[in-house]
């Protein structure tokens, strides 16, 4: 088997998240179809076994994609990373009549088969040790709103969440601060079965994009039209993982204190006192983009691995 890596990015509006689910679109749904019309249904046999004989392992090779981060329905990417295990004679299967290398080919040849709403950067393989998900040392989240302060752009209401309603950023802040380190989201998240909802964030905070003109020096122009994203209030967080709908709620709780709503007295009681309530619920996804997930040198992916396999609790052991 050859690991591969995966890049790529998606428009999350027509999926009902990442994770394969039945009967519904998923992005990983998407991905892993077109692999297996790729590499599953591909007519070729290959000599397996020491006597030399010809065995179609085709019909059990199923692909699975194991991804850095599930992000939920309506939720974007614009970096994703996943890896795939795949039988090497199946990956060289793919090279066909093209004058490239299996990996390049295979690159090739699935972002032609993706829709309009996936895109594949790049396929790589993948170095020694590497896990999409337990090797990343932490991943970045920005949720983008627009405001009563910020004049909201058509093009982008696909990625904007709009509240009609003026947001005290300050206030905001302090919420925000109150998430960094190491601590229990209980009362923002949900664990997954067996998992917790510990986790570390690194980096939590609100700003507003400067209203930045297309033109700097409009030269005697009439009028100055704004860059897409000028005016726009933005959560950027950056955590070692994140348990199921943590950004989002959290979002909703500095909302609320931003509202006046609730104070920020109230949300540090909520990071004090994990217990999940109806005051804590995630917002709209449409507002959330995965942004970037970070890897180790290559010598210590296998290492984080296998550190991050462990459950964790606030003590660090």
């Amino acid at each position: 088997m050859i690991r591969l890596r995966i890049d790529l990015g998606y428009n999350g509006t027509a999926f009902k998240g990442w994770a394969v689910q039945p009967r519904l679109r998923t992005v990983q749904g998407e991905i892993e179809s077109a692999l297996r019309k790729l590499l599953h249904y591909h007519p070729r046999r290959v000599t397996v076994d020491d006597a030399g004989d010809s065995v179609d392992v085709l019909a059990a090779y199923e692909p699975r994609l194991t991804v850095a981060g599930r992000t939920d329905a309506g939720v974007h990417a614009s970096h994703q990373v996943c890896h795939l295990d795949v039988p090497e004679a199946l990956l060289a299967s793919c090279v066909g009549h093209m004058q490239v290398d299996p990996v390049k080919a295979l690159e090739l040849r699935l972002a032609r088969m993706m829709p309009d709403d996936i895109s594949i950067y790049r396929v790589s393989v993948a170095p020694e040790g590497f896990d999409a998900r337990f090797s990343a040392l932490e991943r970045t989240y920005v949720y983008r709103v627009a405001d009563r302060a910020c004049e909201r752009d058509p093009r982008i209401a696909g990625f904007v969440w709009h509240v009609d309603a003026d947001l005290d950023m300050d206030a905001m802040n302090e919420a925000a601060a109150c998430t960094i380190g190491l601590h229990d989201f209980g009362s923002f998240a949900t664990p997954n079965p067996g998992g917790t909802t510990i986790r570390e964030v690194k980096t939590a905070y609100w700003s507003r994009v400067p209203v930045r003109p297309l033109i700097a020096e409009p030269q005697g122009e009439a009028y100055r039209t704004p860059a897409v994203e000028s005016g726009l209030l933005c959560f950027t967080i950056v955590a070692d993982a994140f348990a199921r709908n943590m950004v989002r709620s959290l979002v909703n709780g500095c909302v609320q204190v931003g509202m006046g709503k609730r104070s920020v007295d109230w949300f540090a009681e909520k990071m004090a006192t994990p217990l999940r309530e109806g005051s804590t619920g995630p917002i709209a996804p449409e507002g959330l983009t995965l942004e970037h997930v970070a890897y180790p040198a290559d010598e210590e992916l296998g290492a984080r691995a296998e550190r991050i396999r462990a459950v964790r609790t606030l003590d660090g052991e």
